[in-house]
Order: C-alpha cells, then sequence, then structure tokens
C-alpha cells in the first residue's frame, strides 16, 4: 500500500463533513434525560408520577391578582419568570421535531414524554389566550426576580402577570404563539383530534391578532427588554403563517408568505442564526419544503427566493459561503453569541438536520459557493454539534447535565443549587439563598439531568460557576431543539455497544437498545482508488503555539464503490472529527452512515494539532 504523508495542523471541526465517533454518542440516552430537564422546567401543580423528585408545585396563584387562572407552563432557565416567547418557541421546537420525527420517536417509546412536554406549554397558552385578541404574556417580573435567589416551591417575588390586546400589541410573541399551536396541532392530530382542533382554532386566531394589531410585545411590556428584547416581528408574522399552511393546507397562508416576502424580509434577509428571537432561517427552510415536494405551483417564484436565503444559512453553517461563515470555535461548535451560545448551536443542527431530509427526499444537493454539498454531509455537520454538547471536545465536558461522566456541576439554576423542599422542609429566603446556597462551593446537591448549559467560549474554555451565568444556566430553548435532533440521529446510528444500556435516572427503569454492526470483510484488493487533498482553512495562536485548521478530503477516483475503507493516522497530538476509531491503535474508518463510498463522491475530515505533522495512509478497503 502507498502511504501518503502531508501536513496536519488545525483547529476542531469547521467544515467537517462527516461526524466523528459515531458508536459514543449514546443519543437515546440523552434524548431521555432532554425531557427530565423539562420536567424540571415545570411551572404548576406536578403530576404524582413526574420523575424529578427534587421538584414541587409552585406558581398555583399564578394569574390569580388579574382575575385569570395562568397556572401551568414553563420557566425559562434558571429563574421563575414565564416569558412567554422563548416558552413558545421551544414549543414550536417541539413540535416541529414531533412532527418530523415521528417514527423514530414513536420507535424509541419516547412518543408519551414527548407529547406530554409539548402538552404542558400548550395547555398554558390555551389558557393565556383569554380573547381572541387577548394574550397573556408573561408572568413574574425578571428585575424582583433576580434579586432572590430561592427554590420555586418557596417564592416570595410578585407574580404579576402581563397581557397584549388591541392597545397593547405584540406580534412577534402572539405569532410565535400561533405557529406553536399550530405546530402542535398537527403533533396531536394522529392521536387526540380533538385537541389538535382545539390548538388549531386558537393558533388561527392568534394569528390574526398578531397581523391585524403590530407592534413589539416589549414595547408593551417594557420589563422584558432586559431579559428577552425582541428584534423585530415580520419573522414571526412569516413563522406563523407558515406553520398555518403547513397544518391546514389553506392557500390563503401561502399566500401571505408569498405577497409579504420582500417587504417583511423572508425573501431579503439572508441570516446566519436561528433562535427564539430570529426565525428567518426557520422560515425559510419551513418554505423550502413546499418546494422540493413540488406544491408551490404559481408561487414556485417566490419560494425559491426563500429557499436562496435557507442554502445561505445552511452553506455558512457548513463554511462554504465564501467567507461568509458561523464562526466554530477551534473545537467546532457554532459560536453565535457569548451568551448562552448553545442555544444557537442546537437550534441550527436541528435546522440543518430537517434541511438534509427535506435535500435527500427531493434527490437535491446544496448548491454553495465554495461547492455543492450532499445532505448527508449536511448532517453529518448537525451530528458534529451534537456530539460536541455531549462530549466530543476539547474538554471532554458533556455541556448536557447528568450525561457522561464529566458535566457541570455548578449549575445556574435556583432549584438545582438548593437543596431540595423533600429535604429540606423549611423555607429558604430570597437572601439566605444567595448567602447559603449560591456562594456554596461545593456541587448542586440535585442534579438536573437533560439540561443544556450556555456552554463554552469562543475558545472552548468553560467555567463550571454559578456566578458565570453566561455559560452555566441551561434554557428551555436551547434544549426544545434536541428532541428531534437526538431523535433522528439515534434512528441512525443507535447505540452498537454490546449490552449497552439506556437512561437510567431516579431510579427509572433501563431501558436498553439494540443495534446490528455489519460484518467487515478481511480481504483487501490491490491497487488504491482514493484521493486525497488537504487544505489548511484556518490558523491562531495560543500562547506560543500555532495551530491550523485541516481539511483533508477523501475522493473515490475509480469507477466502483468503495467500502471499508481503513486509514492510518500516526503523529496525531490533537482531536480528529470525522473518522470513527476502530479501537485499533491510530487506526479510523468511515462512519457508521458512510460506510460506501459512490464512484466520484468524497467526503471529508478534519483535526486540529500545533507542531510536527501527522501522517496519513491508506490501510485498506474493498471494492462494494
Amino acid at each position: 500500500m502507498k502511504t501518503l504523508s502531508f501536513g496536519v495542523r488545525l483547529i476542531l471541526v469547521g467544515l467537517l463533513t462527516v461526524a466523528a465517533t459515531a458508536a459514543e454518542s449514546n443519543y437515546g440516552e440523552a434524548l431521555d434525560k432532554t425531557f427530565m430537564f423539562f420536567e424540571a422546567q415545570r411551572s404548576g401543580k406536578l403530576p404524582s408520577d413526574g420523575r424529578v423528585k427534587w421538584r414541587g408545585n409552585s406558581g398555583l396563584e399564578d394569574g390569580s391578582l388579574q382575575n385569570v387562572d395562568l397556572v401551568g407552563g414553563y420557566y425559562d432557565a434558571g429563574d421563575h419568570v414565564k416569558f412567554g416567547l422563548p416558552m413558545a418557541f421551544s414549543v414550536t421546537m417541539l413540535a416541529w421535531g414531533t412532527i418530523e420525527y415521528r417514527k423514530e420517536i414513536a420507535n424509541l417509546n419516547q412518543m408519551g414524554h414527548t407529547l406530554w412536554a409539548i402538552r404542558w406549554g400548550t395547555d398554558y397558552f390555551i389558557k393565556a389566550h383569554t380573547q381572541p385578541n387577548v394574550l397573556w404574556a408573561q408572568v413574574g417580573d425578571g428585575n424582583s426576580d433576580h434579586y432572590c435567589w430561592e427554590r420555586a416551591e418557596d417564592m416570595t417575588t410578585p407574580r404579576t402577570a402581563f397581557k397584549l390586546d388591541q392597545g397593547h400589541p405584540g406580534s412577534d410573541l402572539a405569532g410565535e404563539t400561533a405557529a406553536a399551536l399550530a405546530a402542535s396541532s398537527m403533533a396531536f392530530k394522529p392521536y387526540n383530534s380533538s385537541y389538535s382542533d382545539l390548538l388549531l382554532v386558537h393558533a388561527k386566531q392568534l394569528f390574526s391578532f398578531a397581523d391585524r394589531f403590530r407592534g413589539l410585545y416589549d414595547d408593551s411590556i417594557p420589563s422584558a427588554k432586559s431579559f428577552y428584547k425582541s428584534s423585530g416581528y415580520s419573522d414571526e408574522l412569516l413563522w406563523a403563517a407558515a406553520w398555518l399552511f403547513r397544518a391546514t393546507g389553506e392557500e390563503q397562508y401561502l399566500k401571505y408568505v408569498v405577497d409579504n416576502g420582500a417587504y417583511m424580509g423572508g425573501t431579503g434577509l439572508a441570516v446566519k442564526e436561528f433562535s427564539w428571537d430570529n426565525k428567518y432561517a426557520g422560515v425559510q427552510i419551513l418554505l423550502s419544503k413546499v418546494l422540493t415536494e413540488k406544491k408551490g405551483g404559481a408561487y414556485a417564484s417566490t419560494l425559491k427566493q426563500y429557499q436562496a436565503k435557507a442554502d445561505y444559512f445552511a452553506c455558512a453553517c457548513l463554511q462554504k459561503n465564501d467567507g461568509y461563515n458561523v464562526q466554530l470555535t477551534p473545537g467546532g461548535l457554532m459560536y453565535v453569541h457569548e451568551w448562552n451560545n448553545m442555544q444557537y448551536a442546537s437550534a441550527a443542527a436541528f435546522l440543518l438536520a430537517v434541511y438534509s431530509d427535506y435535500l435527500s427526499a427531493a434527490n437535491a444537493k446544496l448548491a454553495c459557493p465554495d461547492g455543492q454539498v450532499q445532505p448527508h454531509e449536511i448532517l453529518g455537520f448537525a451530528k458534529s454539534q451534537a456530539d460536541y454538547i455531549l462530549g466530543h471536545n476539547p474538554k471532554s465536558m458533556s455541556y448536557m447535565v447528568g450525561y457522561g461522566p464529566k458535566y457541570p456541576t455548578h449549575v445556574h439554576h435556583r432549584g438545582a443549587s438548593i437543596a431540595s423542599i423533600t429535604v429540606l422542609p423549611s423555607t429558604v429566603s430570597c437572601i439566605q439563598g444567595f448567602d447559603a446556597w449560591y456562594r456554596r462551593p461545593e456541587a448542586d446537591p440535585n442534579v438536573i439531568h437533560g439540561a443544556l448549559v450556555g456552554g463554552p467560549d469562543q475558545n472552548d474554555n468553560f467555567n463550571d460557576e454559578r456566578s458565570y451565568y453566561e455559560q452555566t444556566e441551561p434554557t428551555f430553548s436551547a434544549s426544545a431543539p434536541l428532541v428531534g435532533l437526538f431523535s433522528k440521529l439515534e434512528s441512525l446510528y443507535g447505540n452498537i455497544r454490546p449490552n449497552s444500556k439506556g437512561p437510567t435516572t431516579n431510579n427509572q427503569p433501563t431501558q436498553t437498545y439494540h443495534r446490528l454492526q455489519t460484518p467487515v470483510p478481511s480481504s483487501t484488493p490491490s491497487g488504491e482508488p482514493v484521493k486525497f487533498v488537504h487544505s489548511i482553512t484556518s490558523k491562531w495562536n495560543v500562547g506560543k503555539t500555532e495551530y491550523y485548521r485541516h481539511k483533508v478530503t477523501m475522493k473515490n477516483m475509480s469507477q466502483k464503490p468503495v467500502t471499508d475503507v481503513k486509514l492510518v493516522v500516526e503523529e496525531l497530538t490533537g482531536p480528529i472529527w470525522g473518522l470513527s476509531a476502530t479501537g485499533v491503535r491510530n487506526t479510523y474508518e468511515l462512519p457508521q452512515w458512510l460506510r460506501v463510498l459512490e464512484p466520484g463522491s468524497e467526503c471529508s475530515f478534519v483535526y486540529v494539532q500545533g507542531g510536527p505533522q501527522a501522517k496519513v495512509s491508506l490501510l485498506s478497503y474493498q471494492y462494494h
């Protein structure tokens, strides 16, 4: 065999089109723990069969001062305000994941947890929508809430409720709530048609309210500006209409997004983030499905403009957008904002997984300025973000609490950081919480399983301290997209470790996942059909050490499919992404989902290191 040597010094993943160590991430376990976090964030009267035993009832008088029942819903993060905008976005993401990956979720026996997670939010939205043009948008005041460090069960801060109406509009929040209810109606349709119909009635009314009485919700509720300030409402109006079209099939909603595409920015704005505040990429990808399914009809030309912006977002994530790319940390994590960056990475990863499915179903490719991208490459990048979250990163730290051997233990979360009311029945007062628990150097007394914390900074550094809330506070909106993403990845890769066991939390029954592994032929024919092309795409310094990000592309130059490709990578001192370890020292193979390299096709892997070059050689392969 011919040995190929080349210099590779690099930062951690960027343009990784194939994800690494597929067998090591247990997506099924991570999925189950994510549902645990949703349970920990519940407000209201908790069911007796809840799995988070350190939580108790809370907020049972919410809305009483205004003579309206606002009990229920979710706390947004480590505090106890019920902010409507991120809550509604989170429910939309839960419902979208359920719609796209219904079969996968059902096969994992997680549909019950999924629908309950959605319904805990939608039941609250129905309560909050007391009249066609009235929506109770928030319970609790962020400023007073942040003066106290206390358990939800001990709350002493004001539970003031704030509403939107014709004189106090909030098109962004009402539009997002309409989207959440429309998407949820689709999620519930096969299981509870009457509830599905009810959700759709509220969704239509809320969209009409949002569209007719326009304004920013935080102009009507100024106390929200310091916490969830809205950048605009045009994206939410398009988002709601797109979801109503998908839920109802009624042409009026498709006509709305087409007629308002230019005016509201849907066909003109190219974005590099997707979040509770910015829905443009979601709208653009959601409408691309209409086009790829050839259902656009007379609206096809405008839908193509939407898809062009969807392509911009995907290309920017995959670092193939002619330099106008999403920033990546040296470890390969999408880095969008300093504060709770993980929410942007998780949302984008889910969106890319969905888009890869849309393109794959249409037998289409992603056309980027830097070259065409196969749908499986888009999914590979999405997977890289999931793997980073679950511990495949420079710190070997799982940023999902309770998952893996190493995870944050000083989470910026009141309930997790204070002894449970079942252990310490006496009230923990507002200031006492700061003195006795917030500043406590020990680990949290309660493990908040499944919480996705804010995550590391742009250099992959992480401070596991409660006071460093930018990095250690979890949010509902960060975790919600993971349901669809983990379900998709678990269905593809499974948990192929022999007799491996899935989630075991709070004395719940153990769930075991099984997946057969394809036998590996031992023969190796002569000749080498694989061509390697490498490039250094970025460099930087940490102290006096210079690092490079290096991309290696393997292309099948033969006329036959090639399988069982094995590589030897020697003198590697940094992490490698895009190949799976074989268990044999320095030997790697293609990921489970890309065992066959078709004629003319290619895949890529990346690695990062400083100092001497790594040496790569082709060890063996097999004609398929």
